[in-house]
């Protein structure tokens, strides 16, 4: 995943989802990099059920090397539990 931080935003996200018919499963899980007001960068995490409201958090790295290595571990342990890309599901 190669992306680069930017003063008004990030090219830099990561969608995923995990449906399973079987256990009514609807998932979905999104990360972002934004940068913050103090020169750091923000790892941006939204997950929830398909078509509800899910829930937020915000992790604060001090430079843009540490909030990709802490995305890419996160989207590794999300994809050995069952997520996908949303384009191949």
């Amino acid at each position: 995943m190669e992306c680069r931080v930017e003063p008004f935003g990030s090219s830099c996200t990561v969608d995923l989802k995990r449906i399973d018919a079987a256990l009514n499963m609807r998932r979905y899980y999104h990360m972002s990099l934004q940068p913050d007001l103090f020169g750091g960068v923000d790892v941006v995490r939204e997950w929830g059920r398909i078509g509800r409201r899910g829930q937020s958090l915000i992790e604060r790295h001090p430079d843009e090397e540490s909030a990709m290595a802490a995305m890419r571990a996160r989207e590794a342990a999300k994809r050995k539990r069952g997520y996908g890309s949303r384009t191949s599901i």
